[in-house]
C-alpha cells in the first residue's frame, strides 16, 4: 500500500479582509486553489475547485486514467464558475468576475505502479523535496515567468516586478486553458509542497527549503510556511499543503489508491 501523511494551513494575511484561498488534503487527492475576483467571487471559485476534487477523493476514480479524470474535473469547475458568473451578470453586475488558480496532486497508476500526477493552472506552485533538495516542479503561468523565459528580466527583477501577480492561465476565463501535467515516481519525492503565491511570493525558495527540510511533521511544516509568509508581510492570503510519502510496499492493489495517513509516531517508528 501507499501510505501518506499530510498537513495543511491557511491564513487571510495582514492586508486582505477575505480569504479567497481554499484547499483540500485527503489521500489520494491534494489541491490548493487561489481565488480571484474579491469577496463572493474568488472565494466561490476556489471553493468550487475544492468541492470538485473532494468529490474525486470521496467517490474514487480510475487511477490509470488520472490525466483524463483530472482534466474533466477542471472542465467541470470551469463550467460551474462561468455559470455562476453569468448568473451574477444577468442580475445587473456586468463587471462581475471570478477565477482561480489550481495546484493539485493526485495518485495515479501505470504499469510501473503508483505515481504522482501533478497539475497546475496559474501561479500556485508545487515543489518536491528529495534527498534534501527542494525543486519547483510546476511552472508559473504568469507574465513574469514569460519575461524570465524570454530573458527580458532576471530572477531578482522578477521578485519585485510591478506585474508579478498577472497570470496567463486560470479557471474562470472565457476559454478553458489546458493545465500542465507532471508525472513523478513516488520514490523521487518523499515530500510535496503545494502553495498559493501568498506563500511563494512572500518567502524565498531557500526559506521554503529550510522549513520543509527541517520540520518532520507535515502539519507543522504547513503551519510554519504560512506563518513565515504572514510574518514577511502577509500581503496576500497564504495557503500550504504538505504531503509525505512515508511507506511503500509491493502489494498495492491496482486502481485502489484510497489510503489513510499514518500517524507521526508510526512514521518515526515509535510504535512497537
Amino acid at each position: 500500500m501507499v501510505h501518506l501523511q499530510c498537513g495543511a494551513a491557511t491564513d487571510v494575511g495582514r492586508v486582505r479582509s477575505t480569504n479567497e484561498d481554499a484547499h483540500f488534503a485527503s489521500s489520494p487527492v491534494f489541491v490548493v486553489a487561489d481565488g480571484m475576483g474579491g469577496h463572493q467571487a474568488g472565494d466561490i471559485a476556489s471553493a468550487i475547485v475544492v468541492e470538485e476534487f473532494a468529490r474525486l477523493a470521496h467517490d474514487g476514480y480510475d487511477s490509470s486514467k488520472a490525466p483524463e479524470v483530472v482534466t474533466e474535473s477542471l472542465k467541470r469547475c470551469q463550467r460551474s464558475i462561468q455559470q455562476y458568473g453569468e448568473a451574477h451578470r444577468n442580475e445587473g453586475d456586468g463587471d462581475w468576475y471570478a477565477g482561480t488558480t489550481v495546484a493539485a496532486a493526485v495518485l495515479c497508476e501505470d504499469e510501473e505502479g503508483a505515481k504522482w500526477l501533478l497539475t497546475n493552472l496559474g501561479d500556485s506552485r508545487i515543489y518536491k523535496l528529495h534527498n534534501g533538495s527542494l525543486d519547483q516542479v510546476s511552472v508559473d503561468h504568469s507574465l513574469v515567468q514569460e519575461l524570465l523565459d524570454s530573458g527580458e528580466i532576471n530572477a531578482e527583477e522578477a521578485a519585485t516586478h510591478p506585474e508579478r501577480h498577472v497570470i496567463t492561465r486560470a479557471l474562470g476565463g472565457p476559454v478553458f486553458r489546458d493545465p500542465d501535467f507532471f508525472v513523478l515516481p513516488l520514490s523521487s519525492a518523499e515530500r510535496l509542497v503545494l502553495c498559493s503565491d501568498g506563500v511563494s511570493g512572500m518567502i524565498a525558495d531557500h526559506v521554503i527549503h529550510q522549513i520543509v527540510s527541517t520540520t518532520d511533521d507535515p502539519r507543522d511544516a504547513a503551519e510554519a510556511l504560512v506563518s513565515a509568509a504572514v510574518a514577511a508581510g502577509g500581503e496576500d492570503n497564504a495557503t500550504a499543503v504538505v504531503v509525505d510519502v512515508v511507506g511503500l510496499t509491493e502489494s498495492a492493489t491496482p486502481h485502489v489508491l484510497r489510503t489513510e495517513p499514518v500517524s507521526l509516531e508510526e512514521k518515526l517508528g515509535a510504535l512497537p
